[in-house]
């Protein structure tokens, strides 16, 4: 397959940026967000400027090995995350890396966030599992999160956060706010007596959905 690319990348990283402070799932300069551009290279936001006042001008080109291209600043500290999954996934074309509140709490606690809103599936792909640790910024976190990331679109890193991979940064951002909100659905059914699990067949089937959107043609 050819790898999937964004024709605007800067205009699509600094959409998801400012949805990420929209919905308050960003303190200070934490997450990171990236496109994959028609040549190849890659726009990632950069290390330590704050999102509010983030320019197209701020944002940081660099190449698949992640030399930089273009730009002022250095790129983000988890720049190996996102090159593992666009080395990995020729499909994706734009990556959230976050410390969503809810996400992170399944993260840290080391738990799987189950598919029990059925959107889920369709969403994400199904359950979304938790990465082995490594340290933040390291090629082993990538290493380690690319290994759950071929039919899913997100994965939680261990005492960390989580990260999504889409089509687009729009799409990977779409995933991040459905897994976010599950988890705090989750966590609150919990305290009712636990997530009921959605019916084997019909998750299984909005799986494949996901799976089909996130493979078909431009």
């Amino acid at each position: 397959m050819h790898e999937r690319f964004v024709e605007d990348a800067a205009g699509a990283v600094l959409g998801a940026v400012r949805e990420l402070v929209a919905r308050g799932l960003v303190e200070g300069t934490s997450g990171n967000v990236s496109a994959r551009r028609p040549d190849g290279t890659v726009c990632v936001t950069p290390a330590s400027v704050p999102y509010g006042t983030m320019t197209a001008g701020d944002l940081v080109v660099v190449d698949c090995q992640g030399t930089l291209v273009a730009g002022r600043w250095p790129a983000s500290s988890e720049l190996a995350l996102h090159l593992a999954c666009y080395a990995a996934f020729p499909e994706i074309a734009g990556v959230v890396h976050c410390h969503a509140v809810h996400a992170s709490m399944f993260a840290v606690a080391r738990r799987p966030l189950p598919a029990a809103v059925d959107e889920v599936a369709m969403v994400v792909g199904g359950d979304v599992a938790v990465a082995e640790y490594a340290p933040s910024g390291s090629a082993e976190l990538g290493r380690h999160a690319v290994r759950h990331l071929a039919d899913r679109g997100a994965v939680l890193l261990a005492n960390h956060g989580m990260v999504a991979v889409g089509r687009s940064p729009a799409d990977a951002m779409h995933v991040t706010a459905v897994v976010e909100r599950t988890a705090r659905i989750v966590a609150g059914a919990v305290a009712l007596g636990g997530p009921v699990p959605v019916p084997a067949g019909d998750g299984h089937d909005l799986a494949a959905t996901y799976r089909a959107a996130r493979l078909a043609r431009r």
